[in-house]
């Protein structure tokens, strides 16, 4: 008994207190559909400033990655999500915005945060989602 608590205690003290969970997508509203195929990445700004890769997606038919993994949480920090455009099919030949960059904040490590984009072909917009 004393050993299986010990383990139960160390497992513990390695998981982060809370973490946030993160979802986004991509709406295409000339195609009034989401855009399925977009690929993806979720950076965190490190304590020196610099970008680390977090997490990588790819959108899944209904333009949604609505997770980043089963263990995918994040601690309250600065993020970036990158949208590749330039590989998404309906984007045509030479999009207009071939990356897009949404840069957010994550302050409850608790929450939920779901930050899309909405996309046009010479546009795009976002916002905080539920």
């Amino acid at each position: 008994m004393r050993r299986s608590m010990i383990a139960l205690l160390l497992a513990l003290s390695s998981m982060p207190a809370a973490a946030a969970d993160i979802s986004t997508h991509v709406l295409d509203l000339a195609r009034g559909a989401g855009g399925e195929g977009v690929p993806m990445t979720l950076w965190r700004k490190t304590d020196k400033g610099e970008w680390a890769e977090a997490a990588k997606g790819r959108t899944d038919a209904d333009g949604r990655i609505r997770s980043f993994g089963e263990s995918a949480r994040f601690p309250a920090g600065i993020y970036k999500l990158q949208f590749d455009m330039a590989a998404y099919a309906h984007a045509g030949a030479t999009p207009f915005f071939p990356e897009i960059d949404i840069v957010f904040r994550v302050s409850d490590a608790a929450a939920h945060y779901h930050v899309p984009a909405v996309i046009s072909p010479y546009g795009y917009s976002t916002y905080r989602g539920n």
